[in-house]
């Protein structure tokens, strides 16, 4: 979900509204998912690195994060998507936390689309706490496809673990600009990869001699 403050920029307006926006873009993109047969759909939302912006913009982004959650409620459960939200708890606000819990209470029960979504998130704090619980790594789910937008080609400490195979997708559109027909095209890519998880390309049989003389 990149790119949210530039196109905000780019629009002549100011960084928040480009937030508002990139959270459109997530409800489009949340109500399109199924439709494309995916079951799980990670979003990194707010960065364990994002609290390095000016308190203004964390303040605006987490005054967002919660009326979000509290405002999207209702059209997950219509559409039967269960919310889930992975990532540090013990800096946000009590607020905030009750907000989460709520929508991920509300919605458990939910099988069409699982949404995870990333809020005071590092990969490298998460394969920290796996490799001292008693789960190990079971919880990390393995990523089969990232897609970045914005332009930026790098993890950026999003689900390092989890990516160890994933197909990677880089495209210079800004998040909020982001829409079904770039999802879909992303996957149609997706499929037209060769996924060999580190064996070979297997090759196909030779023909048979009778049609190797015929040539």
């Amino acid at each position: 979900m990149d790119g949210n403050g530039r196109w905000a920029t780019r629009q002549s307006l100011p960084r928040i509204a480009g937030h508002k926006a990139g959270a459109e873009s997530l409800r489009r993109i949340v109500s399109a998912a199924p439709s494309f047969g995916i079951e799980t759909l990670s979003a990194y939302a707010f960065s364990a690195d994002n609290w390095k912006r000016p308190p203004s913009e964390v303040a605006g982004l987490m005054a967002l994060l919660g009326w979000y959650l509290h405002d999207e409620t209702p059209r997950l459960l219509e559409r039967a998507v269960r919310i889930s939200v992975i990532g540090r708890r013990d800096r946000l606000a009590p607020s905030l936390i009750e907000t989460i819990e709520s929508a991920e209470s509300a919605t458990a029960g939910c099988r069409s689309l699982h949404l995870r979504l990333a809020i005071d998130y590092s990969s490298r704090e998460a394969i920290s706490r796996a490799s001292e619980a008693r789960s190990g790594f079971a919880e990390l789910l393995p990523v089969d496809l990232l897609i970045r937008t914005g332009g930026e080609q790098r993890l950026s400490d999003f689900m390092l673990w989890e990516c160890a195979y994933a197909e990677l997708i880089f495209t210079p559109r800004m998040w909020p600009e982001f829409d079904a027909k770039d999802l879909r095209h992303a996957l149609a890519d997706f499929r037209r990869r060769d996924r060999r998880f580190g064996g070979a390309t297997a090759l196909p049989p030779p023909p048979p001699p009778q049609e190797r003389w015929l040539r």
